[in-house]
């Protein structure tokens, strides 16, 4: 093993699970506030049951202006609110914030396009059958778009992967920021290619799995 990885071996340990943890906050919030924003807005929408063409278009707006943000510049504008949510500018759990707030427009617009993929009859159908506009989300909507819902969480995943990588300019820790110390600034080109090559059997992985659960759920 070249002396240069074997004397990072435990930083490189804590990067993969600074990595994971910012990962995790930051797909936690895409499914808990993401996902029923990006239900709304398919309700929302023309020809659905809660067709409101000008919230409709406020939401998106402001869905669109978030995504809008290359999320570097996102990640120094949310610096005031990153300071008073996670008490610091710096770290994992500081870098999470913005993780989040990237992740919550881009997910509902996954969401959003994954339900428009689902067939009208079989909504108009559960709408016959007097079913509730609860018990159509929920029995049918997400139901017959749980395959095309896992394959959106696991782009985002992929996405978010590199969106934490990003954030060890800033001090946000992980894998990026151990490949910018090191491989950059340190000139050792061992193990920025190291790093480079973890991130690419972590996406590997998670498309990989992916794949395999969404096949699973496809019932088509």
């Amino acid at each position: 093993m070249p002396e240069n990885i074997a004397a990072i071996l435990p930083e490189l340990w804590t990067a993969i699970g600074q990595t994971f943890l910012m990962l995790g906050i930051g797909l936690a919030a895409a499914l808990v506030i993401g996902g029923p924003l990006g239900v709304w807005l398919f309700l929302l929408s023309p020809g659905q049951t809660l067709e409101n063409r000008p919230l409709f278009t406020v939401v998106s707006w402001l869905v669109n202006t978030v995504r809008s943000f290359p999320f570097i510049i996102l990640l120094v504008a949310l610096v005031p609110i990153t300071r008073v949510i996670a008490g610091s500018s710096i770290g994992p759990v500081a870098a999470a914030v913005p993780l989040s707030f990237a992740a919550i427009p881009y997910f509902a617009r996954l969401v959003e396009q994954c339900l428009r993929d689902v067939p009208r009859g079989v909504i108009e159908a559960a709408h016959a059958m007097g079913a509730s506009d609860l018990q159509i989300v929920a029995r049918v909507l997400l139901v017959e778009a749980r395959s095309g819902l896992v394959l959106a969480l696991t782009v985002l995943a992929i996405s978010f992967l590199s969106y934490s990588a990003v954030a060890g300019v800033v001090g946000g820790g992980g894998i990026g920021d151990l490949a910018i110390r090191y491989g950059y600034y340190r000139f050792q080109t061992d193990v920025m290619v190291l790093t480079v090559a973890i991130l690419v059997v972590l996406v590997q992985g998670i498309q990989f799995g992916g794949n395999a659960l969404a096949r699973r759920l496809d019932k088509r």
